[in-house]
């Protein structure tokens, strides 16, 4: 054994058993991680990156899942060797989250919401450090000093609803940090964060990893942003791991078609594409069995779909000889933040303060900026879903703020939004099939039932998706076969103009690279137009024939995308470039 390993995992199984078979989630895993590196474990939703990291913890519930075989071993300082999966659990618990911690993805359920955030970090350090309640609170306050949290006391007392997801997330790694464990596992800690707060959160892993001499096991489904943080990546796709070296050798020379796919998926930012290669560009799947491409390089998908400049010139200056679809005129939305004793609001949030701006038939405009920017509200408003407070709001020509609400009604047809969270803005209690029909339904498009049905069909193949999927309810599907249904609900009214709002932030990239090729066939085959909502500039610029910046409520940059991202104006938009992950693409 190395005098340098931490960690090794031996031929790892980890099945889990159900009615319809058995999936191998963990399926002879092997690998290890030494003192002092940052190993990145990549891939699709259900590759079994997860899975492992539970493994490791022993956390993986006993129904349906169960570790059948393999190893584990932990090496602490003392030279010993312990076999985890060995231990029985009373002696396993004190390695758990002293020795081994744990970053879960999603903060919001992994902390307790009816307990402060500093009494859940106590709870923590009293567990696994022995010391009394006032030592644990003295050292939560200095773990959210430590993780950058703005005014620790405040932080201390707040429950989790109280926060951001980012601020959530310094709570959490502040959890996992506070008893200065060996082993450090990250599981998706920076999916659906911005990409400004995504680095913030990168460079404060880092840098805690420095202090306390720790090993991270960092678990993501984006490369870009594995290359920022490991040392050594491995790739896994359906329970195995399928390649595995160096940062360098697999950006540089990926040898498995799947991580070739992978990495061709996100948005190239030094020129635009046609549409983002998907995994099954680089690799095919029939009858279980893997036929693999290996011929296909990266580069060579860019290069088959690339759109010369001056057809980006061309299809601009087509655009804007147009007469507007939309036009916004010194939008307002304030919310009121504080009253006085007799109920008065004296102070608003300016969600949106004096926007204007002007969308052309055809175009897809891009809405880029941090969470709190007022993008979302943007949005709404348009469609009349939030109050305006001041402002003009003309669809072709129509004064959509001042509508009666009966016209309003007639013209919602043209006017569609997507929604961020898919499976939120679909009813759990309803087929997809009745959710597509309702809005068909309720403007009484066509002239019967089964009419309705038979365009219900055509949307869901629309969308690659099938008609026997009509009677299965939301929760049956993938986060990317949700956000399809939504889109397909969306095109029911056969609407000319859609909001998209963040439709596509918390999916994978292989299925972002999906449902982001299928809005802009929608775009050419039925001449929609789009406002494209995003925290991700990389994603926007893909996407956008324009582009507005916003932060704090005001538009502060507009102009072609390719024009903002080479040459931005301002600090807040130079911010947003250097915080996307680059990894060479």
């Amino acid at each position: 054994m190395s005098e340098n390993k931490l960690l090794e995992i031996q031929n790892l199984q980890t099945y889990f058993f159900g009615k319809e078979g058995t999936v191998k989630a963990a399926d002879d895993v092997s690998f290890y991680l030494n003192r002092g590196e940052t190993l990145g474990i990549v891939g699709e939703s259900g590759s079994g990156k997860s899975v492992t990291a539970l493994s490791i913890m022993r956390l993986v519930q006993e129904p349906p899942g169960k570790i059948v075989g393999g190893k584990i071993s932990y090496f602490p300082k003392d030279g010993t060797e312990i076999d985890l999966l060995a231990l029985p659990e009373d002696e396993m618990r004190p390695y758990r989250g002293n020795n081994i911690s744990m970053i879960f993805q999603e903060p919001m359920t992994s902390l307790n919401p009816v307990y402060t955030c500093g009494n859940q970090v106590i709870e923590a350090i009293i567990l696994h450090q022995k010391v009394n309640k006032a030592e644990a609170a003295k050292l939560a306050k200095e773990m959210f000093g430590k993780v950058q949290l703005p005014d620790p006391e405040r932080i201390y007392r707040s429950y989790p609803h109280q926060l951001s997801g980012g601020q959530k997330q310094r709570v959490m790694i502040a959890m996992a940090m506070a008893c200065k464990p060996d082993i450090l596992i990250a599981d998706e800690p920076t999916t659906a964060l911005d990409v400004t707060v995504q680095k913030a959160i990168l460079e404060l892993m880092e840098k805690m990893k420095a202090e306390t001499d720790a090993s991270i096991i960092f678990i993501t489904h984006d490369l870009g942003v594995i290359a920022e943080i490991a040392d050594r990546v491995l790739v896994m796709y359906k329970g195995k791991i399928v390649e595995q070296g160096t940062v360098k050798e697999l950006f540089t020379n990926p040898q498995h078609p799947y991580t070739k796919g992978l990495l061709a998926c996100r948005p190239p930012l030094k020129f635009r594409l046609r549409r983002l290669p998907v995994i099954q560009d680089f690799m095919n799947e029939t009858g279980g069995e893997l036929s693999l491409e290996k011929k296909a390089t990266v580069k060579d998908a860019f290069m088959k779909l690339r759109i010369p400049e001056e057809e980006t010139i061309s299809r601009l200056k087509q655009l804007k000889s147009k007469t507007p679809l939309l036009r916004v005129e010194g939008l307002k939305t304030w919310f009121p933040s504080k009253k006085n004793f007799f109920g008065k609001t004296i102070e608003y949030t300016k969600a949106v303060d004096d926007v204007s701006f002007e969308v052309y038939p055809g175009e897809t405009l891009g809405l880029v900026g941090e969470s709190g920017c007022g993008k979302t509200t943007l949005g709404r408003s348009i469609l009349r879903l939030n109050p305006v407070k001041e402002g003009r709001v003309f669809y072709d020509g129509i004064d959509v703020l001042n509508l009666p609400k009966e016209e309003m009604r007639g013209l919602r047809k043209r006017m569609q939004i997507i929604f961020q969270d898919p499976y939120s803005s679909l009813n759990p209690r309803m087929t997809i099939g009745n959710a597509i029909l309702e809005p068909m339904e309720v403007h009484g498009l066509l002239s019967s039932s089964k009419a309705r049905k038979d365009r219900v069909v055509e949307l869901l193949e629309t969308v690659s998706l099938q008609a026997a999927h009509y009677n299965r309810y939301p929760h049956e599907f993938s986060g990317g076969q949700r956000q399809r249904i939504c889109i397909a609900r969306a095109l029911a009214l056969k609407p000319e103009f859609i909001i998209c709002d963040e439709s596509v932030s918390a999916l994978d990239v292989s299925i972002q690279a999906q449902v982001l090729n299928l809005l802009v066939d929608l775009r050419e085959k039925l001449g929609l137009t789009y406002i494209f909502i995003s925290h991700d500039l990389s994603v926007v610029k893909y996407m956008s024939d324009r582009m507005l910046v916003m932060n704090k409520g005001k538009i502060v940059e507009s102009g072609p995308a390719d024009t903002i991202y080479d040459h931005p104006k301002t600090a807040y938009t130079r911010q947003l470039i250097n915080a996307i992950p680059k990894a060479g693409f």
